[in-house]
């Protein structure tokens, strides 16, 4: 794989993520509506997305990458946290949101990218 297809595959893949996010944080608000879910069922769910999304790009990079699966894996999540984490500071113009749970977060996406980087 070339480095240039490489970037845009990378690309592609975050591009697949963010919108696999924002579908099942879309249905997660209707289900809060629908349902009045309580705020740390709530938590656990914005996690469980993030773990799943970050699994299924590390898979996506894995199997285009065919050999260092796990490393693929790995830079998609790290790749999808640096990306979360920016667009967080963006928006709430501190530190202080994103840090209370900012390693979690980080070792969650890195891992579960890392292990879909694996399985594929």
């Amino acid at each position: 794989m070339k480095s240039g297809e490489g970037v845009i595959f990378m690309l592609k893949c975050l591009l697949v993520s963010y919108v696999l996010t924002a579908g099942l944080l879309l249905l997660l608000a209707l289900m809060l509506y629908r349902f009045g879910l309580k705020e740390n069922i709530v938590n656990i769910c914005i996690i469980a997305i993030y773990v799943i999304v970050t699994f299924l790009s590390g898979m996506m990079a894995g199997k285009r990458a065919g050999s260092r699966r796990f490393l693929w894996g790995l830079v998609m999540g790290v790749l999808y946290f640096v990306v979360l984490a920016a667009v967080s500071l963006a928006v709430n113009r501190s530190l202080q949101d994103v840090a209370n749970n900012f390693v979690t977060v980080f070792l969650l996406c890195a891992g579960s990218g890392m292990l879909g980087g694996m399985v594929s």
